[in-house]
């Protein structure tokens, strides 16, 4: 059986949220922050034949993300997102997305994968080299911002000044940097964080200060500080080159994750 859950599912829908909080994140952070009951949030369970709640259908905005512990009615998940005429994202972890894919009434335009890989712990630790390693408050909003639209990999970021300054006020984003001689060379930043996981994004160094262990830095400093806090982490990547420093740390592969835009 499926239906809309409400305020009153909130206990057993995290219970299950919870057992996978790293390849949650955004169905996690999108319930804390607006609950059951909006016009531009809806959210959807189903539940077997004992009455427990096996899946999960999220949908924000013209976007719908599905999670399921168990095998779940894929087709009847489909209809759900088919039949909705704002709909144009499904995104989530390959394993459930491409089971509800065949069933979907709407063309596809686009359709890509990204490795996703969570860490629980760390690996490698230097915890006696973070003393040059500082947490960013707003005021450091705008150097941040240059430094990753200086750096190739993020040049095309629509980030803004604004926008990061307003995420490390309210408590959705951290960003730990390096700066030498009043400049800030290297830094790691978390976005989408909730009470239970964080994503890694932002992760950058200056050309000419590369192969310095500054972003490893960056990144150990805070890794360790969120899972000091209980905070499972998670970051997407396309080169697996990357990906093979982020498993030094302590990174694991948990899949691929999806990201579908239709016509």
């Amino acid at each position: 059986m499926i239906r809309r859950l409400n305020q009153s599912d909130h206990e057993v829908c995290f219970n299950l949220l919870k057992s996978r909080s790293a390849e949650n994140l955004f169905i996690i952070g999108d319930i804390e922050a607006y609950g059951y009951d909006q016009e531009f949030q809806k959210v959807w369970g189903e539940f077997n034949s004992h009455g427990e709640l096996v899946a999960i259908l999220l949908k924000y905005q013209e976007n719908y993300i599905p999670f399921a512990a168990d095998s779940f009615s894929a087709k009847e998940f489909a209809e759900i997102i088919s039949n909705d005429p704002d709909f144009k994202y499904m995104s989530g972890l390959k394993e459930i997305t491409g089971k509800i894919e065949p069933y979907l009434t709407k063309e596809l335009k686009t359709k890509r994968q990204t490795y996703y890989a969570k860490c629980t712990r760390l690996i490698l630790t230097n915890h006696g080299e973070f003393l040059n390693v500082q947490q960013a408050s707003p005021k450091d909003a705008e150097e941040l911002v240059k430094l990753l639209t200086s750096v190739p990999e993020f040049s095309d970021s629509i980030i803004s000044v604004e926008r990061k300054r307003r995420t490390l006020t309210d408590g959705t984003s951290r960003s730990f940097f390096i700066k030498e001689d009043g400049k800030m060379l290297s830094s790691a930043s978390t976005a989408a964080e909730n009470t239970l996981s964080a994503m890694v994004v932002g992760v950058a160094t200056l050309e000419s200060y590369k192969k310095k262990g500054y972003a490893t830095k960056c990144m150990l400093k805070l890794c360790s500080t969120l899972l000091q806090e209980g905070k499972e982490l998670c970051l997407f990547y396309d080169n697996p080159q990357a990906g093979a420093i982020y498993k030094r740390i302590g990174f694991e592969d948990i899949g691929f994750w999806m990201m579908y835009t239709c016509k």
